[in-house]
């Protein structure tokens, strides 16, 4: 069972000012970035700023990831070098191309913990795909096995990629936004979703996380307190989708029972696949806390 991860709330790795609020705010996961929010001449600074946060702040039950830059980069070593002394709970590696990539990182951040006493399997990582090849090899990197556990797709690194214009409704990433969630799906990984960029409109943001998790998205990257409590809500069960799911359920064990397949429930048929689903809800809720 993996973490609980409907919101990864990122924040600067060189703002020990922003990563100390962190420590009060409602977010499942904390992402200590040292990729895009921090710029060339400030890495070093950020790494031993993220390593000291981990060291010393009290994130209680949050999560708490480090976004290191792409292992292609001069800066990757360096940033798992220093900031594996933090033993944070995991890595958000970006920029991932092959299952190659994934597995270079993987290698490299398992010889680090051992070096440190730390047991590399514990460490997860999670992988972002924002490429053109980083698509294509979906299939490949999913299979990696753990300690991947979920896949990330960044929506604006990918349009830039591959030529795209982003509008508003991200319809013109829909196909590689769904062929992330379904290969994450296939490997039994979580899928978190794009980031909202617009931080005034709230209701876009809550329409954008609906229309995700119908997709099938597991959760949410977030870059702003704000946006917290409309994600959290939006990638866990509403009150009524947990009642109807119970009521399917305790139907279908009902119906089971008696020899039946599927069934009438409140006017509509119930079979497999949306028993399923149901399953899927209620195990949302548990994980939530909401059961």
């Amino acid at each position: 069972m993996f973490p609980l991860r409907r919101s990864l709330l990122f924040m600067p790795g060189d703002s020990s000012r922003k990563i100390e609020k962190a420590q009060q705010l409602d977010a499942d996961s904390i992402v200590m970035d040292l990729e895009d929010a921090v710029a060339p001449a400030n890495k070093a600074m950020a790494r031993r700023t993220t390593r000291e946060a981990l060291q010393t702040m009290n994130f209680g039950c949050r999560e708490r990831l480090v976004r290191t830059n792409a292992w292609q980069t001069p800066f990757f070593a360096d940033d798992v070098a220093e900031t594996i002394l933090g033993r944070p709970d995991g890595y958000v590696i970006p920029k991932v191309n092959s299952a190659e990539d994934l597995a270079a990182a993987r290698d490299l951040i398992a010889a680090q913990a051992r070096r440190h006493g730390i047991e590399a399997g514990a460490i997860a990582l999670l992988a972002i795909i924002e490429t053109a090849q980083g698509v294509l090899n979906l299939h490949e990197i999913a299979r990696l096995g753990p300690p991947l556990q979920a896949l990330i797709f960044g929506a604006d690194d990918l349009a830039a990629d591959v030529g795209a214009v982003r509008t508003p409704s991200s319809i013109e990433v829909l196909y590689a936004r769904s062929a992330v969630v379904i290969a994450a799906a296939a490997y039994k990984l979580q899928a978190i979703d794009i980031v909202f960029f617009d931080l005034n409109d709230l209701s876009g943001l809550e329409e954008e996380c609906r229309f995700g998790r119908q997709l099938g998205y597991t959760g949410k990257m977030v870059i702003h307190p704000r946006q917290l409590s409309i994600v959290n809500r939006a990638f866990a069960p509403s009150p009524e989708e947990i009642a109807r799911a119970q009521r399917i359920v305790q139907a279908a064990h009902e119906q089971a029972n008696a020899g039946v397949g599927a069934f009438a429930l409140e006017g509509r048929m119930v079979d497999g696949p949306i028993i399923k689903q149901a399953e899927n809800v209620l195990a949302r809720a548990r994980a939530a806390g909401l059961l």
